[in-house]
């Protein structure tokens, strides 16, 4: 038997996931990372993307996270996400709403802060589009 890290993924609104795991991909904000047991210590934020979750040599879940953080230690990877969601619950309705909405909001922003969020919640749709098309050619 493969040795395993902890990985508990929190959202805003519940504990998400909490099993033992091989390895943990994680869209770290300088690239991904495998989390794996005896990892380096370490603390990083999150881009939105796509957690994968390896367990018997295999991809056993895919979650796609908004952003977040995630605190790796030896024995437990711990990831904080703004939003979170399994792929396979994405919609493609729901994605295309949610870019228009955000297109919207770039094109009606009326100060630099307000266009950085709309140009943000954008970026995560986009992410949120890409995670579902992977999901459909797989």
């Amino acid at each position: 038997m493969a040795e395993t890290t902890e990985f508990e993924l929190v959202s805003p609104e519940r504990l998400m996931f909490s099993a033992p795991a091989e390895m943990v991909v994680v869209p770290g904000s300088e690239g991904d990372f495998g989390a794996m047991p005896r990892h380096a210590p370490m603390l990083t934020a999150l881009r939105p993307g796509v957690i994968d979750v390896y367990q018997d040599g295999k991809i056993s879940d895919r979650i796609f996270v908004a952003g977040g953080f995630a605190e790796v230690t030896e024995t437990r990877l711990t990831v904080l996400a703004e939003e979170a969601v399994k792929v396979s619950e994405i919609k493609q309705d729901d994605v295309s709403v949610r870019i228009k909405a955000a297109e919207q909001a770039v094109e009606d922003a009326d100060s630099e802060l307000a266009r950085k969020g709309a140009q943000q919640a954008l970026g995560v749709a986009r992410a949120m589009q890409a995670a579902l098309d992977q999901r459909v050619t797989h």
